[in-house]
């Protein structure tokens, strides 16, 4: 079969490349047949040299022959440690082509969160979560695609990729089934790991057509190809030599047959022999012969060019290499001639600054970077970081190259590393801010800065990976340096560290250690808060004794500090929480707020107290019937944490107790979407964590509520949610709704053993309040025909409890508990003063169980038609379905 080549001598790239050049056409012919067609991802791979840049430009042909709209970008080895530098390459064309209100206008509400990654937009003033801004970035580039039919997004190189880009793309495939959008990457095997690898794992897994692996030419193409560059002249065994000596690596091909030309070597085979040396004067020792042959000015503006990477310049070059700009033009013709730099591609019709240059391929960049000399190399980085300081670019820009500058006991490179790592997490790039710092302590700092450098590191990753705030926190307290407010600041950090990571007693001894340390005062005060608070959450240390200590130390409080304040909120949760008076809990609760609302510093995104004391807040709210106000302060979280690109734990958290104030309202179907949104959140932070439980576990007790009992046992198997539980608390109560959800797939034994599990842990609590913890509720039930005097207790202990605390939700499902376990006109009463108690609840859900119950007992089809009425209004389609099987078979009158 004779093959299908291509029409130039230059083109041998593409020789060999019909099946690869078919599956572009063919993808194209789907982009292009309809506006609706789905996108789609192809992906080359192959070794430095065998056509991956040619395959992406002979794409851009074809695309653009095809009437597409082509954006192209390509990562660069000595560019990988700047954040988003490819996704800003991408879409440069499209951003010089529209005002700046036209992007915000695109962007919408993602403009404050991808504009910063994307350098249109200032940062905003709390560090958004990179998840988020990953996230806004998909959702601008959508947009903006949106703009261009058809469209092709190349991405060359991408193992060179930055990781902040190489996360925006593994995402970005994910959604291409409503764009039509044609993404095709080419890469090397190999060369990335960890995350970068994770993420182009992802980009070929969403990949049309299983990834095309390149091979090398084969001797017949090479000899093809050799007589097309050199005559039909060239004979067989020079042909030969050619492909033994490239192993048939088309770039080395295309190099070694340039030279032959430029040399006059007469292709036969008696010159044959020559083709070895003349091949090593291509790549490594012999490029560096060649440059040395164009002369020492020609060789200082390689290095210069290689050491910029990106947007280079005679003018940049000149200064980079201190050499005079007449020069600099000579030497840039020298090297375009020996085909080491080119002029670069201007893209769809777009403008690049006069001058620009790239080097011909990324082979030749990695050989001339390498050849500079390591002293001369770690030099030119440091001049190339002035002059972008000079140039007002900023120390985020700077970094790369102060990045490669030998340690040398700088305190100025410190404090650049330090302030180009606050610009990264300004924009969502904590991995790269993390770069900065550690190389900041290999300067090394001054003693007295050191232990802030370590601050700093763990702060940046606070967000993302809990375990290395640990790790970095624990080192920078260990250290001189970190005093006052500071190291209070630290130690609290690292406490938050240790809970978000499931170390919650070790959370605990941090802040009463550091306590211990203090005198009276505020900064004592504000971790004794710190102390009550893990230990208001940690399953295992909420005692009596505990409860006593934490009200003395309130008692005092009035309320005129946020320390006070904290103290009060923490002493109402825990009120709340032990089933005391409702009216004490508001009233502690109120006294910690400021006309109402919460004080200045004690915001959702203010670092020095965090998120766990207003989730206290709130869910005080919650159980003591103040869902109104419990519902606006987790909506304020979710929008304070939306509008600031906080899209991990903290998010995740907000949609969990915004969905615990739906379930608690009866609002069903809302408390089922804001809790799935929480559960998506948290498996993005990682399994296991307490955040994980609190979505999971909210989730499992609203299917529950909606009758999807199925639902609930499948989410509960996918998810995990069974023992072993965190060793914090978890809201709603875990034994609870897992005890509950086990008598509800029929596994009596089982549920009964957890309801009576998490009995023994309300007792050595000192007491519970049954709408927090309602298994004395559901245990009663469960033991009204095998165990009635049992039942009877608990139903009876239920309702003191129950009075106790005061609410009406608490009186009135603790009657509806008692109804269960009595027959007749007993049983009747009981719900019809349940029903005039949970009337006057915000618990509608519980309302509406109550309304259907007595309806059933009472033979009514008024109440069973308002409790049908209530049911459908909620979302419970289990208790519709039992209102209308009752109704339906006409056993009430």
């Amino acid at each position: 079969m004779t093959e299908r080549r291509p029409p130039s001598a230059g083109s041998a790239p593409l020789w060999e490349r019909d099946a690869e050049i078919a599956t572009v056409a063919q993808t194209l012919d789907v982009l292009c047949a309809d506006q609706s067609s789905a996108g789609s991802v192809l992906v080359f791979r192959g070794e430095a040299g065998l056509g991956k840049t040619a395959l992406l430009s002979e794409t851009r042909r074809i695309a653009e022959r095809r009437g597409c709209t082509v954006w192209s970008a390509r990562g660069a080895e000595t560019l990988r440690s700047v954040p988003f530098n490819v996704v800003r390459q991408l879409l440069h064309p499209v951003l010089l082509s529209i005002l700046p209100e036209e992007a915000r206008e695109y962007l919408g509400d993602w403009y404050d969160i991808a504009g910063p990654a994307l350098g249109i937009a200032d940062p905003q003033e709390d560090r958004p979560d990179p998840q988020y801004v990953c996230d806004g970035l998909v959702a601008a580039v959508r947009r903006l695609s949106r703009r261009e039919w058809p469209l092709v997004l190349l991405v060359d190189d991408a193992h060179w990729a930055d990781q902040e880009s190489l996360r925006w793309l593994a995402a970005f495939v994910e959604r291409l089934e409503d764009l039509s959008v044609l993404v095709v990457v080419g890469r090397r095997p190999g060369e990335v790991s960890g995350k970068s690898a994770r993420h182009l794992e992802a980009v070929a897994a969403a990949a049309v057509h299983p990834v095309r692996n390149l091979s090398e030419l084969t001797p017949d193409a090479t000899a093809e190809f050799t007589r097309a560059a050199l005559g039909r002249q060239a004979d067989d065994a020079f042909c030969r030599e050619v492909w033994a000596v490239t192993a048939g690596n088309p770039y080395e091909t295309v190099e070694l047959l340039a030279k032959v030309r430029d040399s006059e070597l007469q292709p036969v085979e008696a010159r044959a022999g020559e083709l070895r040396a003349l091949n090593r004067a291509a790549r490594g020792g012999g490029l560096v012969d060649r440059l040395k042959g164009l002369g020492l000015e020609a060789t200082q503006f390689a290095w210069a060019a290689a050491i910029l990477g990106t947007g280079i310049t005679v003018d940049m070059v000149a200064r980079l290499a201190t050499m005079d700009a007449d020069i600099a033009r000579h030497c840039a013709d020298l090297l375009c001639n020996a085909r080491i730099l080119t002029e670069t591609e201007r893209p769809n019709g777009t403008e690049r600054e006069p001058g620009e240059l790239e080097f011909v391929h990324p082979l030749i960049a990695s050989d001339v970077y390498n050849s500079i000399p390591a002293g001369v190399c770690t030099a030119m980085h440091g001049v190339a970081a002035q002059i972008i300081t000079e140039l007002n670019r900023g120390a985020a820009e700077a970094a790369r190259h102060l990045l490669k500058v030998h340690p040398d006991d700088d305190e100025e490179l410190v404090e650049q590393l330090r302030e180009a790592a606050r610009e990264h997490l300004a924009v969502g790039a904590p991995d790269a801010a993390r770069r900065c710092l550690e190389r900041a302590l290999e300067e090394p700092p001054r003693p007295e800065v050191h232990a802030h450098v370590l601050y700093e590191l763990g702060c940046a990753t606070l967000l993302t990976a809990p375990a290395v705030t640990i790790e970095q926190l624990q080192s920078a307290l260990s250290m001189p340096g970190l005093d006052g407010n500071d190291r209070v600041d630290a130690v609290v950090r690292l406490s938050q560290a240790l809970l978000h990571n499931d170390q919650l007693e070790e959370a605990v001894r941090t802040v009463e250690a550091e306590a211990a340390r203090h005198a009276a005062g505020s900064q004592r005060m504000r971790l004794q808060a710190f102390q009550f608070m893990w230990e208001g959450i940690h399953s295992e240390t909420v005692s009596p004794a505990r409860s006593r200590r934490l009200a003395e130390l309130a008692g005092t409080c009035t309320g005129r500090d946020n320390a006070e304040r904290a103290l009060l909120i923490l002493r109402g949760f825990d009120a709340m929480a032990h089933g005391e008076s409702a009216s004490e809990v508001l009233e502690l609760c109120d006294r910690a707020l400021v006309n109402g609302r919460l004080a200045p510093g004690l915001g959702w995104t203010d670092r020095e107290w965090g998120i766990e004391l207003l989730m206290m807040l709130g869910s005080a709210y919650a159980y003591a019937d103040q869902l109104d106000r419990a519902e606006s302060l987790f909506s304020q979280a979710l929008r304070v944490y939306t509008s600031a690109g906080w899209r991990g734990g903290h998010l995740s958290l907000a949609n969990a107790f915004l969905g615990l104030a739906y379930r608690r309202q009866g609002r069903l179907k809302d408390a089922e979407t804001t809790l799935r949104d929480a559960l998506a959140l948290a498996e993005r932070v990682g399994r296991g964590l307490p955040l994980y439980w609190s979505a999971t576990c909210g989730l499992v007790d609203t299917l529950l509520a909606r009758g999807r009992v199925d639902e609930a046992w499948s989410i509960a198997g996918k998810y995990g949610f069974a023992p072993p539980y965190p060793s914090t608390i978890v809201l709603p109560d875990i034994r609870s709704v897992r005890g509950r959800l086990l008598l509800a797939v029929g596994r009596t034994e089982e549920g009964i053993n957890e309801l009576e599990a998490a009995e023994k842990t309300a007792t050595s609590r000192g007491g519970h309040n049954p709408v927090l913890a309602p298994w004395s509720i559901d245990l009663a039930k469960a033991l009204a025909v095998s165990d009635p005097a049992r039942a009877a207790r608990l139903a009876a202990d239920a309702r003191r409890q129950a009075e106790r605390f005061g609410t009406d939700t608490a009186i009135g499902e603790a009657l509806r508990c008692a109804a269960a376990l009595e027959t007749g006109r007993p049983a009747v009463q009981l719900l019809a003063r349940a029903v005039t108690y949970l009337e006057a609840s915000p618990c509608q859900y519980e309302h509406a169980a109550a309304r259907v119950e007595y309806g059933i007992a009472a033979d009514s089809v008024a109440e069973l038609n308002r409790g049908l009425d209530l049911a459908r209004a909620c979302g419970a389609d289990g208790l519709v379905a039992q209102a209308r099987q009752t109704l339906g078979t006409g056993r009430a009158r």
